[in-house]
């Protein structure tokens, strides 16, 4: 069983960690929020659900009781467990209603009727207070717009949804998510605090995991097709053949999983799709 995690924990001096208090089957224990900084005007990270009064009380007391105001808002991504509370957030007028806004740009047409003026970010910009400088990484895959953020003073990363405290991640793109796990593993982060679940304090070996748990099922893909060349395949098909122990009634979810696989695949020129059914290139060799 994971560790509890408090309402509220102060993690080292210049990072506060406010639980979004909306537990849940994708939120585990919930969003975790962070206040980064050392001074009076400090950033918060994320801003978890809508209609949570029990993490904007605790919210509000850390701000009073801690003196601070917020300079930057920061979002790592649209889903509503993150942005949801922003408006509530943003009624905490005297503390945060002069904070700037920051998320980086969709690709989605997604109307997400918050009726406030957000800055768009960029892949590399800097934002800092005194105590924090955050460096964005643009992570696309659990969602286009997904971003990690770099504390460079404590080479620590805040992972939003790319990678959890406990458990592995779902994305929409498998072929950006990869290159996402690739581009933090670069940075060789000391620690990751993510969007949900407990601190991780082993990063290499966390994000090494999740890339090999995705390559195995990967080559699981590759080698029946490479098996059956002069056959194509659908993707229940496929479920069949690679998730015999997996229960029948998993076997839908199995399906959109195989799916994200392929498509990242067919991104990397290594299998074709003709008619819903799936075969390997005939340039693939293993």
């Amino acid at each position: 069983m994971a560790a509890v995690i408090p309402a509220v924990t102060k993690i080292s001096s210049r990072i506060i960690r406010i639980l979004g208090c909306n537990p849940g089957c994708f939120t585990l224990q919930g969003t975790n929020t962070y206040i980064v900084g050392t001074g009076k005007r400090r950033i918060l990270v994320d801003t978890g659900d809508a209609d949570v009064p029990q993490y904007i009380n605790h919210l509000k007391s850390v701000l009073k009781h801690e003196n601070i105001d917020l300079a930057h808002i920061i979002i790592t991504h649209w889903h509503h467990d993150h942005i949801g509370g922003l408006a509530d957030v943003l009624n905490l007028k005297e503390k945060t209603g002069h904070a700037q806004i920051w998320k980086y740009p969709t690709s989605e047409e997604r109307d997400l009727n918050l009726k406030v003026n957000i800055e768009n970010l960029k892949h590399n910009q800097e934002l800092s207070v005194e105590g924090a400088t955050i460096r964005i990484i643009h992570t696309p895959g659990h969602t286009t717009d997904h971003i990690a953020l770099h504390l460079l003073e404590d080479n620590a990363i805040f992972s939003g949804d790319c990678i959890l405290g406990e458990g592995t991640a779902v994305f929409e793109d498998l072929f950006d998510y990869m290159n996402s796990l690739e581009a933090i593993l670069e940075q060789k982060p000391l620690v990751i605090y993510p969007g949900h679940g407990n601190v991780i304090n082993d990063p290499e070996e966390r994000i090494r995991y999740y890339i090999s748990h995705r390559m195995e099922r990967e080559m699981q893909i590759l080698e029946t097709l490479n098996n059956n060349r002069q056959q194509a395949f659908t993707e229940e098909e496929l479920v069949k053949i690679i998730y015999i122990d997996t229960p029948v009634k998993l076997h839908k979810a199995a399906e959109h999983s195989v799916h994200l696989h392929l498509q990242k695949l067919k991104r990397e020129d290594k299998v074709t799709n003709i008619n819903d059914r799936w075969r390997l290139n005939d340039n693939i060799a293993f």
